[in-house]
């Protein structure tokens, strides 16, 4: 009888550190992707005055404490803060934080190393305008 009570003790366990374990699991998952940006299109509208370029605009937020990759955009970017606050860098470039109200600009050839939330604690939200190749994508990564 000793020898069950001790099995079922240890299943017990087993158990209760299998669900543990997936429930972190489950945790640390959201967590990473609730770190990625979430990116809208506003609109997009043809330069007709300029064959071939688009302008698109579209928001960004981050959760508090998210970041984006480092990446560029191939494009003119025009970055204006609508709430939290934002860290910036390009490449060869000064970091900077940016409020509500303030903005930051990205070249065509612009790496952009550093753009994340200044606070673990609030989101961030901005709104960029892009001068683009039409069709060409919005977001390049960089290795």
């Amino acid at each position: 009888m000793k020898h069950v009570t001790y099995r079922r003790s240890m299943r017990a366990k087993h158990l209760v550190l299998t669900l543990l374990l997936s429930v972190s699991q489950c945790l640390i998952s959201n967590t990473l992707m609730a770190q990625e940006p979430k990116v809208t299109s506003l609109m997009s509208k043809d330069l007709t005055e300029n064959p071939g370029k688009e302008l698109l605009m579209i928001t960004v937020e981050h959760a508090p404490g998210g970041s984006s990759p480092i990446h560029r955009h191939n494009a003119h970017a025009i970055v204006y803060v609508l709430e939290g606050s934002v860290v910036m860098q390009v490449k060869g470039g000064k970091q900077v934080t940016l409020t509500p109200g303030q903005t930051f600009y990205e070249g065509p050839d612009d790496v952009h190393i550093v753009g994340r939330s200044a606070d673990k604690t609030k989101p961030a939200k901005f709104v960029v305008f892009l001068i683009k190749d039409k069709g060409a994508p919005v977001f390049v990564p960089v290795k």
